[in-house]
């Protein structure tokens, strides 16, 4: 029982010795001074690189935007080019060829529809009977006819819409409402 006794007082004066040697090398406030400032100079150079990427992260962002709406239509310009060939080319014609002109303005029209489909750009063109849209009909005129009031009668411009996007609303005449159609 005696040896049981001893040994956990033993190990007692182990950790007491290891406290002792510990409060002897314990660090001073200087150094514990100098210890927080080492660390606060770590903080605020992480901070600086972190506002600083912040910072170049926004301007290149900025960049990009100023690019993609810079040369936004580059594709669709570089489409167009063709077609103003096209129509130079019959303007310089002297040949006094209807049929060859009508063909070659047929051909540049071709190019143009061409160029529209890659850029997504498709005709709004109402048919005579169709209800008037006024998200893609813009009505000029009412005339009188037989058919049911705000109907499209005639279409007197087409309409454009880029994508989903409204360019130009189909400008067309609609039939009018009254009395006298009832």
């Amino acid at each position: 029982m005696t040896e049981q006794n001893q040994q956990p007082h033993a190990e007692s004066a182990a950790e007491a010795a290891q406290v002792f040697e510990a409060a002897e090398t314990a660090p001073t406030y200087e150094d514990l001074q100098a210890k927080v400032e080492e660390l606060e100079g770590m903080l605020k150079d992480e901070q600086l690189r972190s506002l600083a990427n912040e910072q170049n992260l926004r301007r290149r962002h900025q960049e990009e935007i100023q690019a993609t709406h810079k040369f936004a239509g580059q594709k669709f310009a570089a489409e167009m080019l063709p077609v103003k060939d096209y129509l130079e080319m019959a303007l310089l014609d002297q040949s006094g060829n209807f049929d060859a002109l009508k063909m070659g303005v047929q051909m540049t029209l071709n190019e143009l529809e061409k160029a529209f489909e890659h850029a997504h750009i498709k005709a709004i063109n109402p048919q005579p009977g169709d209800m008037l849209d006024p998200h893609q009909h813009q009505a000029m005129q009412a005339v009188e006819s037989e058919q049911a009031p705000n109907t499209v009668v005639n279409v007197l411009k087409k309409g454009y819409a880029l994508s989903d996007r409204v360019l130009r609303p189909a400008m067309v005449a609609v039939a009018k409402g009254g009395e006298e159609q009832a």
